[in-house]
């Protein structure tokens, strides 16, 4: 078996007491933090680049200027 198909396979379902556990799922809380992970890293990227063009060309490339 190699590492995709063994990364891949559930693991076995666990019980305690003959009660079933809940498999791990994505939760709200960390569908957040994984948003503002990988969300604020390329929204700071963004404004760092419109900055560096606005200032080397003297024009406004941003969506805030097109409604200002």
């Amino acid at each position: 078996m190699n590492r995709l198909t063994r990364w891949i396979r559930r693991a076995p379902v666990q019980t305690v007491m003959g009660h079933r556990l809940p498999e791990p799922r994505l939760t709200w809380g960390a569908a957040a933090m994984a948003l503002l992970y990988l969300g604020v890293p390329v929204l700071a990227v963004g404004m760092v680049i419109d900055a560096l063009i606005q200032l080397t060309t003297c024009r406004c490339t941003g969506v805030w200027c097109w409604f200002g």
